[in-house]
């Protein structure tokens, strides 16, 4: 022990005590001047990048592990935020479901089995090619009926295009979705291969057209498919939205379970029972990694489905803001769950925010991270960074034109991890520069901190 005099006090040592606060001082002062010459070189990035200087930008870094931002630029500003709406629908699902999808509702009467929707996305869903809620329809052996009605919204969503209803990023919505909603059409080894098969005679050749290259296009108000004379080439592959009806639905369950599936007009009763068809977590990853609009809308109606009877997107996002989200640092305006619709607006307070709530609550950070688009390895931010053994950036990105956001985690050489939003807005330059300017400025976090 030691003694300290002063004419007041005496003051008592240990020695050990003494060295453990020197220590914790030095390391708390060492990680105070890395989060200041982090900020420094962020500040001095923002101010020397021309690139940046052309466009709208808002980005914050902020370090959960100390639970403070280290830097922002407009971080407070709002954004279209494109497919970075993901994210948003992401946390809904890892809040409101479980560890498997509800694919239906149903009750057995009698000779019958009458079932009704979720939303399920992962039906017949051609990445998973699994699930058991078709084996539970093929195996039964009573009548098949469907109870349509959950579902009373738009086959569109709140400010979508509506002259992109030919491509395949736009597939309408519904409670009962087959298929990913899309007609597939391939050329391999000569031969034409559609599906679903029932969409075969809906094929027009439109003998006035030998334009190329070669392309389907659907008619805007019904199923039918005209394309220009000739083959498609060896390779071809186009997806194209088909238009929901009953009709339709019935007619592609009816071919795929090779037996009669009728209708009924009938209310989902309280003690209809749930049928799951895929994991959750597997369904997440086939949503984000190839960044699936059609995955991500018809999550929120399954979501909606833990609510009551009615199917609804403005359901599930008012529910998730007053009830999971309500402490967001500023108002979202959000309207669906794939950002295809310019009138979201999220500011990227909100979308570190976010990332970090899903990083709690998965709570596995080897999990979250192989869910995610991993830097130069997978997804959409496979080509936004050079691939390296270990890749160092996970998260979203998001396009539409004139619009390019990128929000995650990004992992540096000394094992930190930092949450990041780095949104664009109103540029006229290529998308690659932007994208290029983003990946400099989170690879030089990733080299130097």
């Amino acid at each position: 022990m030691d003694m300290v005099k002063d004419k007041n006090k005496i003051y008592i040592f240990n020695k050990g005590t003494v060295l453990v606060s020197l220590l914790v001082s030095t390391l708390l002062l060492g990680a105070c001047s890395i989060e200041k010459r982090l900020s420094s070189s962020l500040n001095h990035n923002f101010k020397q990048s021309k690139i940046l200087k052309e466009n709208a930008v808002g980005f914050v870094l902020y370090d959960p592990a100390n639970g403070k931002q280290v830097f922002e630029k407009d971080g407070n500003g709002y954004f279209v935020p494109a497919s970075n709406t993901k994210l948003f629908t992401f946390y809904a699902a890892l809040k409101m479901l479980g560890d498997s999808v509800p694919s239906l509702r149903y009750v057995e009467r009698n000779d019958s089995l009458i079932f009704w929707g979720t939303g399920d996305p992962s039906f017949l869903q051609s990445r998973l090619k699994s699930g058991h809620a078709l084996d539970f329809l093929k195996a039964t052996t009573r009548k098949i009926f469907f109870a349509p009605g959950r579902y009373t919204g738009l086959f569109y969503g709140k400010g979508w295009s509506w002259d992109d209803y030919n491509d395949y990023y736009q597939a309408e919505i519904n409670e009962f979705p087959i298929m990913d909603n899309l007609l597939s059409v391939k050329m391999r080894n000569g031969a034409l291969q559609i599906q679903p098969k029932g969409f075969k005679d809906c094929l027009i050749t439109d003998s006035s057209s030998s334009s190329q290259p070669f392309k389907i296009q659907r008619n805007l108000i019904e199923n039918r498919f005209t394309h220009p004379m000739g083959k498609p080439p060896e390779g071809f592959s186009q997806e194209i939205p088909y238009r929901l009806s009953i009709a339709t639905t019935l007619a592609l369950l009816s071919d795929t379970l090779h037996k009669p599936v009728g209708v009924v007009q009938m209310a989902m009763p309280e003690d209809a029972k749930t049928y799951y068809n895929v994991g959750t977590d597997a369904l997440l990853r086939e949503m984000l990694q190839p960044s699936d609009n059609f995955i991500a809308e018809q999550l929120l109606l399954v979501c909606s489905n833990e609510l009551g009877n009615e199917l609804s997107t403005e359901k599930t996002i008012k529910h998730v803001l007053k009830t999971y989200l309500s402490a967001l640092p500023d108002s979202a305006i959000w309207v669906d769950g794939s950002g295809l619709s310019r009138m979201n607006l999220f500011t990227p307070r909100d979308m570190v925010m976010v990332l970090d709530l899903i990083y709690k609550e998965v709570n596995d950070q080897n999990l979250l991270f192989k869910m995610l688009p991993a830097g130069g390895k997978s997804g959409t931010l496979k080509n936004a960074y050079p691939k390296t053994e270990m890749p160092y950036v996970f998260g979203k990105t998001g396009t539409l034109s004139n619009v390019h956001n990128q929000s995650g985690y990004v992992l540096t050489k000394k094992g930190k991890v930092y949450i990041y939003s780095f949104m664009n807005n109103n540029f006229v330059l290529p998308v690659s520069v932007i994208r290029n300017e983003i990946g400099r400025i989170i690879t030089g976090i990733h080299e130097k901190f």
